[in-house]
């Protein structure tokens, strides 16, 4: 099909006698629908659009295709019925007259020898052809099966700006589904970000992202009615194997979007399990200002600084005060307050991962399908040293969302923390492999960054930066195996932009304190230690900034002293103690072994 809401050129006076639906167009053509629809995009054929709700969305004059299949063909009949096509046109393709029966004639018995001759020549005939077709027919070109799939931003066609949030919370419910799907890799909603407004064809964009087939469609708000256009396109040929619309109250918006997977699942023919079959129609009815609550505060997490991440809160909160049952809502609180315990928002971690396991239980207690709820719930469990539960939560999210890049790099992330590094090298790439965009070499390069291995994770994270060269944590990346591979000098510039990027995260001013002392740059080291100091007496600072900032300065005193602090207050930094290579100048001293035993990796 066209653009979901492009209406052809009118008729000033449309006739009497219309074709006014798909099937109906299908019928009088003696073609299925798929077929029309296709002509209609690619050979102009005539169809309408009406313009007003109580009518059919199309129709079509049959002069007006009887003409149009004359300029094709050069004759003004319709082409030939396919096989079922006659029973199809029924009633639908109008009144068609019936001739009386013909009175036959007898046939004289040297014609009636002849024609039974013809006829058993005939049937001969047709036997040795049907043979030759069912011999044949493995060898007839067979469309490849659709076993990837991206479903790109849909697009808001409310009008109004500030309904962005709602195309792009039913864009990542969509993917949420269809992730479910053993048998079908989907890509992350963080990959398909990238396309929002697409200067590229579908098909380069499904070369990009390495995928069979791409969904595409758009969102309009309009009352409290909610409307979801959606067609499935293949990518290697661009056809239009299915188009569909939508439309429900806004209290039904994840009935929507279930029939949406749904429909999706069936066209592309995967294989689904009876479990995933439930998650794909699991659906219930959700008050309208409950679920824009919703999909506000998720919109405002994907902008990731403290001003959004609160905003988000209050939305999360309102939804839940609104709905104490919505599992989507105590998710996203979750998932908010983890970035918001992370090193660049900058809040004390004990204030911030108690909320999260408690947000993250709730969902699942309403919502046990929830993977991300899973995800967000091991994540943080691993940054509290409870290694076998982060362990079976991973599990528990891969298996619900086998295609969950992010459950497989967590649990790589996972393995690296036990020092099994090898197996955690084959899980981040096999991340890296279900989602390349969401899972970037920084990922990768940070597993080899604590397998040692300088010279590959240098490598990694530059290819990373060259996709994103302003992304501060990207650069902080790149800087820890330069600083290890006696590069201190080339980290400095990178983490001095880092710094800028950050709005002056104290986490990066650890780690361009430890670059400053190691590239010979002492003064600046002291200097800028001074300045963390201070910021101390006004704030929070991570415990891990001075553990970085000490062990660049070979200040091993002042290195377990700061290690103590982050100790008490569960620094992310503590995680990686067995691997990390800033610890290996103390590894010999009995208090690293005790403080390796204490947070359970001795």
């Amino acid at each position: 099909m066209g653009e979901p809401f492009h209406a052809m050129p009118t008729v000033e006076k449309p006739p009497e006698r219309l074709l006014d639906s798909w099937k109906a167009i299908a019928a009088y053509l003696h073609r299925d629908v798929t077929t029309v629809q296709r002509w209609e995009k690619r050979e102009d054929m005539p169809v309408h659009r009406h313009l007003h709700a109580t009518r059919g969305s199309v129709y079509a004059v049959p002069e007006e295709l009887d003409a149009w299949l004359a300029s094709r063909t050069g004759a003004s009949l319709r082409p030939e019925p396919e096989p079922g096509a006659e029973q199809a046109a029924g009633s639908q393709a109008g009144e068609a007259a019936i001739d009386p029966p013909v009175p036959v004639a007898e046939t004289p018995s040297h014609l009636r020898r002849a024609w039974i001759l013809a006829l058993g020549a005939a049937v001969c005939l047709g036997a040795i052809t049907a043979w030759f077709f069912v011999s044949h027919r493995s060898k007839l070109p067979v469309e490849p099966s659709v076993r990837s799939i991206a479903v790109l931003p849909l697009r808001n066609l409310s009008g109004e700006p500030a309904q962005e949030y709602l195309a792009d919370g039913v864009t990542e419910a969509l993917i949420g589904r269809l992730s479910t799907i053993h048998t079908l890799r989907v890509v992350s909603h963080t990959s398909v970000s990238r396309f929002k407004d697409p200067q590229l064809s579908v098909s380069e964009i499904a070369r990009h992202l390495g995928v069979d087939a791409v969904v595409e469609g758009s969102v309009t708000k309009q009352g409290d009615r909610l409307r979801v256009t959606a067609q499935l396109i293949r990518a290697t040929t661009d056809e239009h194997l299915w188009s569909e619309t939508y439309d429900r109250q806004m209290r039904d918006a994840l009935t929507l979007e279930s029939e949406l997977a749904q429909s999706i699942a069936e066209k592309v023919q995967v294989t689904i399990t009876g479990a995933e079959r439930q998650r794909l129609s699991s659906a219930a009815p959700v008050a309208p200002e409950v679920y824009e609550l919703y999909l506000k505060g998720r919109f405002a997490l994907d902008h990731g600084n403290k001003e959004d991440l609160d905003e988000g809160i209050r939305d999360f909160e309102e939804a839940v005060n609104r709905d104490a049952r919505f599992a989507p809502a105590y998710l996203g609180l979750a998932v908010a307050y983890s970035q918001m315990g992370t090193i660049f928002a900058g809040m004390p971690p004990l204030e911030t991962r108690e909320k999260v396991v408690q947000f993250a239980e709730k969902a699942l207690a309403l919502d046990p399908g929830l993977a991300a709820a899973h995800v967000v719930l091991a994540n943080t469990l691993q940054r509290q040293w409870h290694w076998a539960d982060a362990e079976a939560e991973y599990r528990r999210a891969l298996a619900i969302d086998p295609n969950n890049a992010g459950a497989q790099a967590g649990y790589a992330e996972w393995l690296s923390c036990q020092g099994r590094l090898d197996e955690a090298l084959s899980w981040v790439e096999r991340a890296r492999a279900t989602d390349p965009m969401e899972v970037s070499g920084s990922d990768v390069s940070w597993i080899l960054y604590q397998a040692h291995r300088y010279q590959d994770a240098i490598r990694e994270s530059r290819s990373a930066l060259a996709v994103e060269p302003d992304n501060a944590g990207a650069l902080m990346m790149l800087a820890f195996p330069l600083i290890a591979n006696n590069q201190a000098a080339e980290a400095v510039p990178l983490l001095e932009k880092a710094l800028a990027l950050s709005h002056g995260s104290p986490a990066v001013v650890g780690v361009l304190i430890h670059a400053y002392a190691r590239a010979g740059r002492r003064g600046n080291a002291l200097r800028l230690l001074a300045e963390l100091n201070g910021r101390r007496k006004k704030g929070y600072v991570p415990a891990g900034a001075f553990v970085n900032a000490y062990l660049g300065l070979d200040d091993t005193e002042q290195s377990f002293f700061w290690l103590e602090q982050a100790y008490r207050e569960q620094s992310t930094i503590l995680q990686f103690l067995k691997t990390h290579p800033h610890f290996d100048s103390i590894r010999g001293d009995p208090r690293f072994a005790d403080l390796l035993r204490r947070v359970g990796l001795g």
